[in-house]
């Protein structure tokens, strides 16, 4: 099970010079300690299995770091680990999963949503590319999402969807 790229939730700024007070403020407003759950699927074709998430994270002008874990089926707990950096309103960083091994993160923000191209570590789902997407939800949620594509209709399919509140 390929539970978060949740953790992929990794944000950081280091912005252009006006924006990055603004920058520092979203990334701030992201930071703590977050509970909730949502589905992940497992394999394509198959169905959603429902997960309960915990994660803590961290924040400065320019580095975010989620830790975090969630558990399916009572019994299944996977650990995930998100540090990323900020270059001139770019984002670069790693996300480390189930595989252990870790993937790479680039994107940018684009207001209340940070938008990440993930490459994984390990071929997933028929390929090595997907999207993150981690959004700020009003002033205590996230929800975070990873889309994949699908090889056989070449559409798009939501893997991973989670909402979390601050706790």
């Amino acid at each position: 099970m390929r539970v978060l790229p949740i953790a992929l939730l990794a944000c950081v700024a280091l912005a252009p010079v006006g924006a990055v007070a603004s920058e520092a403020d979203f990334l701030k407003s992201i930071e703590g300690n977050w509970s909730g759950g949502g589905t992940v699927l497992r394999t394509l074709g198959g169905s959603n299995v429902g997960v309960s998430c915990k994660m803590q994270s961290t924040a400065d002008s320019s580095n975010f770091a989620m830790d975090g874990s969630c558990r399916a089926l009572v019994v299944v707990t996977r650990s995930f680990v998100a540090r990323v950096k900020a270059n001139g309103g770019s984002y670069s960083g790693t996300y480390v999963g189930v595989s252990g091994k870790p993937s790479s993160l680039i994107g940018k923000r684009n207001a209340s949503t940070l938008n990440f191209d993930v490459t994984w570590a390990s071929e997933v789902y028929g390929d090595r590319k997907a999207m993150l997407t981690v959004q700020k939800v009003g002033g205590d949620g996230l929800r975070i999402r990873t889309i994949d594509t699908d090889p056989r209709s070449g559409k798009p399919i939501v893997t991973t969807d989670l909402q979390l509140k601050r706790i």
